[in-house]
């Protein structure tokens, strides 16, 4: 008899990843990283969907929240149906001790004995910069092997509340690729120079899916193939630290673009220049 969180794949048109599945199953409470910049483009309403079918509680993290104008984005954009959700970014530890708080709010309203968190998100969206947070964390992550995920870790983040540290990534959507593509485009040739470019994390993340292996090759950092394992561990290689002691990746990925647009990164494979 198949129980209900049976496999997502075969009652879903999507095939998520076997990892988001995993994270969405072994959780109780979700957190979907979303960048507060582009809020709609970096929801996903069917993993949703499947999370509440389970049962799941899913927050809203509201990440990067220090690069919108806060007061705009009260008045023009409808946080009612984002609920619960909170503002959050790792440079200025906005909304830090709030994500806490209402984890454990609502952990408690679940009333089981061991509650596990878990989170999903769109590559970019700063998945690891909240569990590193969470976590009290500030070494680098590191992976397995390319194409598969670290062996999932649970670690105690509060009495009773566990942290799932391996985080459910989305794949991007079709529509959020296609609005980008100009900016992509603009950065990759230098048309927008690497100090001007408003999310030098989503083209450092473009350019490891044009150029596997290429940026660990240069840098020597063995991230496979991840852009948000490769800004952490290359962040902290040049002591682009923060306060707290983590890792200030707008500078890390400008540093990489920088790098990219002065010639310093040199592509072999010309076939794959995009």
């Amino acid at each position: 008899m198949r129980t209900k969180e049976g496999n997502i794949h075969n009652r879903h048109r999507t095939p998520f990843s076997k990892q988001v599945e995993n994270v969405i199953k072994d959780s109780d409470i979700l957190l979907e990283i979303l960048d507060a910049r582009f809020l709609e483009q970096t929801r996903n309403p069917e993993i949703e969907k499947i999370a509440r079918n389970l049962g799941k509680k899913i927050i809203y993290v509201l990440n990067k929240s220090d690069l919108v104008d806060m007061n705009l984005m009260r008045r023009n954009v409808d946080l009612e149906k984002l609920k619960p959700h909170l503002f959050f970014s790792s440079k200025s530890r906005r909304g830090s001790m709030n994500l806490k708080k209402v984890i454990k709010m609502e952990s408690k309203r679940l009333g089981k004995p061991a509650v596990h968190v878990g989170i999903i998100g769109y590559p970019n969206t700063g998945k690891s910069s909240v569990i590193n947070f969470l976590c009290g964390r500030h070494s680098a992550k590191t992976s397995s092997e390319a194409g598969t995920t670290r062996a999932i870790q649970r670690i105690r983040i509060a009495k009773g509340i566990y942290l799932i540290d391996t985080p459910g990534v989305v794949p991007q959507s079709e529509k959020f690729t296609i609005n980008r593509g100009i900016e992509i485009k603009n950065a990759r040739v230098g048309a927008t120079t690497w100090d001007k470019i408003k999310d030098p994390e989503m083209i450092v993340n473009n350019l490891m899916k044009e150029h596997p292996g290429l940026l660990d090759r240069h840098y020597e950092i063995d991230s496979n193939n991840d852009s948000e394992i490769l800004i952490e561990n290359l962040g902290r290689k040049f002591h682009f630290l923060l306060k707290g002691n983590l890792v200030d990746e707008n500078r890390t990925a400008k540093k990489i673009l920088r790098d990219w647009q002065e010639g310093k990164i040199r592509v072999k494979d010309f076939e794959r220049i995009k």
